[in-house]
């Protein structure tokens, strides 16, 4: 078994090899926000639920949709609102269970629930039924032709484990609650929970009875996850060889990492948006000095805060090259998106002064903006300059960081006017943008729009897109909304965000995985 050593005695290593052939010490900016699968859909959330639990569909590490807790899947050729899955035998969970249809119609029912944060990729379900115990049906509301996209990060628990242990609500985190589902776990994939301590350690090891054992390289048997929020502390862990792999090498210590024996850095695109949203919809807001009214509900006001965030400068200074500016708040990935949406926004700083004055904010006016410090590249260090950036056209900033645990509830409760947020698209299309962000908040759509938008006749459009059969129709739908979004200026994007993976070079795995989510069974040791 490996020891954790602090950073002092790991100073003196020479080495920068693996502890063992087995062990994989990985750490992060921050960790994983509860070991509850339906409870939080993010990113760090799910690549830690990716190790112990598994969906019936995944992503592999190149992006490509790969069976998992499933085998195959298809449309029912006797009912075109029916999709059937048959699922793999011979499955267990990590306490000896047999898996079946059961626990998915229970995992897929659990997800559909009110505080659940995966329910609005469940909208078009009405009906989950086990046919036997190894086939399941999903009746839909109509054809959805791309339900399947929607189950990469859908996990399925242990229906019989969550009910002894009084688990079968989700956590509910936006409300600060905590269950014995937060800190526990239960799955059928390669990986078993030995021990967590939030924010500080969790430590896995090999799953023996996994269905994949001789189908994956399964290389790994031992994983120690380390969240470091601190960069240069981070890095200063990899350097000495206290950990092997890391997934945000800061974009300042790139070089300085690559050029050290027995290290190297991975870089590629990543499926994600940085962008900042803004409380337009309120008639008055707390979070700003202007009595009476909402300077954000001013589309010139909007407009101009636009123009103003200098994209090149942030890529140049901030991120040292590391970031695509970006246009719009879908990445190229995604279905939906297209080189004319995603132009920068034309102007100058006159133009946007102009736009202030027109707009009755010629003296400018204060604002409080809400940004995480653990969650991105560089993300209070883009808030910093952003507020200068704004301070130029008279928005004055006040910058409020702190963590993402204390950060996402705020979007989540609609109790931030101004706020910094990144989004990856894991369905790869902009339905998944449109159902979180852009529709009126509901219960099972718009949970994390925290604009105040709301438009119904936008939220029909939005609602058509998992039936339309007619692709062609459905293009022009998803490009009639990303035109709407945009002439709104509902969101004021910043760039596409890079990955950078340093590692050990005794490690391997396919590319890095655009979704940001390494799955260690596909890990290599040489």
């Amino acid at each position: 078994m490996t020891r954790m050593i602090g950073l002092g005695a790991a100073a003196l290593m020479a080495s920068t090899s693996l502890a063992s052939a087995e062990t994989v010490r990985w750490a992060r900016a921050g960790d994983s926000l509860t070991l509850d699968p339906h409870a939080q859909n993010e990113g760090p959330t799910h690549t830690l639920a990716h190790q112990i639990y598994e969906p019936l569909i995944l992503r592999d590490m190149t992006g490509e949709l790969q069976p998992a807790l499933a085998t195959d899947w298809a449309v029912s050729e006797e009912d075109p609102n029916v999709w059937v899955f048959n699922l793999r035998d011979g499955v267990t969970f990590h306490d000896g269970s047999e898996f079946t249809a059961e626990d998915v119609v229970f995992s897929f029912e659990r997800a559909q629930s009110e505080t659940s944060a995966m329910k609005e990729l469940l909208n078009s379900i009405v009906e989950v039924r086990a046919v036997d115990d190894h086939t399941v049906e999903f009746v839909t509301d109509g054809p959805n032709p791309i339900l399947p996209a929607n189950f990469t990060n859908l996990f399925v628990m242990d229906k019989g484990w969550t009910e002894e242990n009084g688990v079968t609500a989700v956590q509910d985190i936006a409300a600060g609650e905590t269950t014995y589902a937060a800190t526990h776990a239960n799955g059928t994939g390669p990986y078993v929970l030995e021990s967590r301590e939030p924010d500080v350690r969790t430590v896995l090891t090999q799953n023996e009875d996994y269905w994949g054992q001789g189908e994956f390289p399964l290389d790994v048997t031992r994983i120690e996850y380390t969240p470091i929020q601190n960069a240069a502390t981070r890095v200063a862990a990899l350097l000495s060889g206290e950990v092997d792999f890391i997934q945000d090498v800061p974009t300042q210590d790139i070089a300085r990492v690559e050029g050290t024996e027995g290290l190297t850095v991975k870089t590629a695109p990543q499926n994600r948006v940085i962008f900042f949203g803004m409380n337009s919809g309120a008639e008055d807001i707390e979070g700003d000095d202007v009595d009476g009214a909402n300077p954000l509900a001013d589309p010139r006001v909007r407009q101009a805060m636009n123009m103003a965030i200098n994209r090149d400068a942030i890529r140049q200074v901030v991120m040292r090259g590391q970031s695509e500016p970006a246009g719009m708040i879908a990445p190229p990935f995604v279905n939906g998106w297209t080189e004319a949406l995603d132009a920068l926004p034309e102007g100058d700083l006159d133009q946007a002064r102009a736009l202030m004055d027109e707009a009755g904010y010629g003296d400018g006016f204060s604002i409080q903006l809400d940004c995480p410090n653990d969650r991105y590249v560089n993300d209070e260090a883009i808030c910093q300059a952003v507020v200068g950036m704004l301070g130029q056209i008279g928005v004055n900033v006040n910058l409020n960081a702190q963590s993402k645990a204390q950060h996402f509830p705020l979007i989540q409760n609609k109790t931030t006017d101004f706020f910094m947020l990144g989004w990856g698209v894991p369905t790869y299309d902009s339905e998944y943008v449109f159902n979180f962000l852009v529709h009126t908040p509901t219960d099972d759509r718009g949970s994390w729009n925290a604009t105040g938008y709301s438009n119904p006749e936008v939220d029909a459009m939005i609602e058509s897109l998992a039936s339309e059969t007619d692709l062609d129709v459905r293009s022009q739908t998803v490009a009639d909304i990303w035109d709407t979004v945009q002439d709104e200026t509902l969101y004021l994007p910043v760039h596409n965000q890079v990955l950078n993976w340093g590692e050990t070079d005794s490690i391997d795995y396919p590319s890095v995985d655009p979704d940001d989510q390494p799955m260690f069974k596909y890990f290599t040791i040489d």
